[in-house]
């Protein structure tokens, strides 16, 4: 019984699944308490549809595929402040049009030539074929990307809540704005062998969410977040060896499990207190 448990840590594939999926969900997680926040869910899905047309052309000229997708993100995320501060067009609008016409560019690109890279792995990730030079890759990423956001958290916090007192008292607004975004970019290009396009929006986003249901103080915000994230992440490559699932979204789907289970809390505790409220 014993062995047969243990059987998914014995496959060297299943074991770069295990820490890419890890490495993936700590900074994931992080980050999605600050776009929780903030009310950037929208421009963290923008960014993860934009990099397309830089993993394309990335591909074309021969150069590593994070750096196209890390330049399209930041294009797309500069696009959008452009036009946002030079119109009248509300911000999720500009990113409506942005990275719905960055991914419809990647998509034309991606037809007119010959490539081995299957779209599907783009689009959704290939956990199970990743090799241990991209877990590594992964690994300096939300290095790099968790000691940034642990590090600047009070500052990213006050302009999360209140950009115009963050203004007042100083801080780099506008290099932190710009410099959450590469941050976001960045993440984004370290998810993309991992969970993919389409889903690593879920995981930006679902741990962050479900944190702010159960949560009343920030730092507790991000340990939930966090602990959401890893658990889920774990849960879903070693619950995909037994059910013949692909890992990532067997973890988005826990993800949305565990949201779901947070707003039942949350609504039931709301329904107590007001029923104390009521009682004389």
């Amino acid at each position: 019984m014993i062995d047969h448990l243990l059987l998914p840590f014995q496959f060297p594939f299943m074991q770069q699944a295990f820490a890419i999926s890890l490495l993936v969900a700590a900074p994931m997680a992080l980050l999605s308490t600050f776009l929780v926040l903030k009310g950037w869910s929208l421009m963290g899905d923008a960014i993860s549809h934009a990099v397309l047309p830089g993993i394309v052309i990335a591909y074309i000229i021969g150069i590593p595929l994070a750096v196209g997708a890390f330049a399209a993100g930041m294009i797309c995320a500069l696009a959008t402040g452009f036009l946002k501060e030079n119109s009248r067009v509300k911000e999720d609008t500009v990113m409506g049009v942005v990275f719905s016409g960055m991914f419809g560019l990647g998509l034309v690109l991606y037809v007119g030539i010959q490539t081995s890279v299957h779209l599907d792995h783009i689009l959704f990730g290939d956990m199970l074929g990743v090799t241990w030079r991209d877990v590594a890759e992964s690994g300096l990423i939300a290095a790099l990307v968790s000691g940034l956001l642990v590090l600047r958290r009070r500052d990213l916090l006050v302009l999360a809540f209140d950009p115009q007192h963050a203004r007042a008292i100083g801080l780099p607004v506008r290099l932190l704005h710009y410099g959450l975004l590469a941050i976001l970019s960045l993440t984004i290009v370290g998810a993309l062998k991992a969970v993919g396009i389409i889903l690593a929006i879920a995981m930006l986003i679902t741990p962050g969410a479900t944190a702010f249901l159960i949560a009343r103080r920030f730092e507790t915000m991000m340990a939930i977040s966090l602990a959401v994230s890893l658990v889920a992440s774990f849960l879903g490559v070693y619950l995909s060896f037994f059910i013949d699932s692909a890992p990532a979204p067997t973890i988005v789907l826990l993800m949305t499990a565990g949201f779901i289970l947070a707003f039942m809390r949350a609504r039931h505790l709301a329904a107590r207190a007001s029923e104390r409220i009521a009682t004389p």
